[in-house]
């Protein structure tokens, strides 16, 4: 019988297992990282879209709205309806503007599914 003793791990494989375990971590990250990248531009570029044709057909019903009521009162209160459109356009504008910078200003951090990642995994490899 020709038994040979195990031989004990040697230093050497430790610092190659933590390399290989840090750049397996890196590598999820940024693989994570590219997913929400797409993710994100492809929401954005739906939003760039739909907000455009909003906006397109919105300001189309505005101008023929406006147009319906200038021709129905042009003879009696003409200066009324055009100061009456211009106040409510105006609110609109107004009311728009402030919901537009409250919703940038309380939107989500972008990348926040990668934070969270990173964060457990400093909770993880930390003491």
């Amino acid at each position: 019988m020709d038994a040979t003793p195990p031989t004990p791990p040697s230093r050497g494989s430790s610092p190659r297992r933590f390399a290989g375990a840090l750049l397996g971590l890196l590598q999820g990250h940024i693989a994570l990282f590219g997913e929400e990248l797409k993710e994100q531009q492809s929401h954005t570029l739906n939003l760039l879209v739909l907000t455009s044709l909003s906006l397109l057909f919105g300001l189309l019903l505005i101008i023929g709205l406006s147009a319906a009521l200038l021709i129905a009162f042009w003879e009696t209160h003409r200066l009324l309806v055009i100061s009456g459109l211009c106040g409510f356009y105006a609110l609109g504008l107004l009311s728009a503007l402030i919901t537009l910078l409250q919703r940038v200003h309380n939107a989500p951090a972008p990348f926040s599914a990668s934070l969270e990642e990173l964060a457990r995994d400093r909770e993880q490899l930390l003491p």
